[in-house]
């Protein structure tokens, strides 16, 4: 065999490798994503640790859980796995809850700034090789944060970026001494259950720049429980499926529309997750039958909380 033929073979098999690497790469990702689909009893724990002023005095130890949350795939294609979550209280108790897309080598984030506002950032194609953008969602839909990493692979396989983000829901009508969480956030999975563990600094972020209040960890493991406790969600997404389809449809469009989002709190005295879900529970059949009808209605009211 000729020198130049030898070099050929060894140039095509390492582009095949690279190739098969690659591909294998992203199915195993996949296939670790997945694993957070099932039934969970969920528990909460937040702690303050370190305070950038020592007279600032830290607040109690935050704790709660969710006796049930199904999670699961509502929507893929080779490059997206949409996660949505629904909150289980008891047989007639049901809430949509957060949602989580992946996306596959995304090369754009909708960022955090501060007061209900998000602004466009391109990524540069290099750097969003083999990554994932974890892009999370309030529970109507609206966005929260976005940020991507790459899935490590151990024996227990992890993600994990820093994103700024909105006050969470157990602390936004409580306190205003902070307008930015900015979130280490690491998932991992272990075995049947997983965790998702957080690595917090609260900001008070103004035209002066950035003042740290505090530091906090966060934990929030998700143990797998028997399907049967989620049911009665499974039984409740079969019917208002399509609604929030549409739902995720029209905040799409906007989102492909505006480079910035900066939303109203509120409208008419309600929040956007009131309206949204007020329409929900009087259009989840009219979703099946008039979907038209249902979509003007629901761009009206995220049109309305848009300024």
């Amino acid at each position: 065999m000729t020198t130049n033929k030898a070099t050929l073979l060894v140039f095509l098999f390492q582009g095949f490798f690279i190739a098969s690497f690659g591909q294998n790469t992203k199915s195993k990702d996949t296939e670790t994503i997945k694993k957070m689909c099932g039934c969970y009893r969920v528990d909460f724990a937040y702690s303050e640790t370190f305070p950038a002023d020592t007279a600032y005095k830290l607040k109690d130890n935050y704790y709660a859980s969710a006796p049930a949350e199904w999670v699961f795939v509502a929507e893929e294609n080779e490059d997206l796995i949409v996660l949505q979550h629904i909150l289980v209280m008891n047989d007639t108790t049901i809430i949509k809850h957060w949602r989580q897309d992946w996306l596959y080598e995304n090369t754009e984030l909708f960022e955090f700034e501060k007061d209900k506002t998000w602004n466009r950032r391109a990524l540069d194609e290099k750097s969003v090789d083999k990554t994932w953008t974890q892009k999370v969602y309030q529970v109507d839909d609206s966005p929260r944060y976005e940020g991507n990493g790459r899935w490590i692979h151990t024996n227990k396989p992890y993600w994990e970026s820093t994103s700024d983000a909105p006050l969470p829901r157990r602390e936004f009508t409580k306190r205003d001494d902070y307008n930015v969480m900015q979130r280490r956030n690491r998932q991992f999975i272990s075995g049947s259950d997983w965790v998702h563990e957080q690595d917090n600094v609260k900001i008070n972020r103004t035209a002066d720049g950035d003042e740290i209040l505090v530091e906090e960890k966060g934990r929030n493991t998700y143990t797998q429980i028997d399907d049967k406790h989620c049911e009665p969600g499974k039984k409740w997404w079969e019917k208002n499926a399509t609604y929030w389809k549409i739902v995720r449809e029209e905040w799409n469009r906007i989102f492909a529309e505006n480079d910035k989002i900066e939303l109203h709190s509120k409208v008419d005295d309600k929040l956007l997750y009131q309206h949204l879900f007020a329409l929900n529970a009087g259009m989840a059949v009219v979703a099946e039958k008039k979907p038209k009808k249902v979509r003007k209605e629901v761009r009206a009211i995220i049109k309305a909380f848009l300024k």
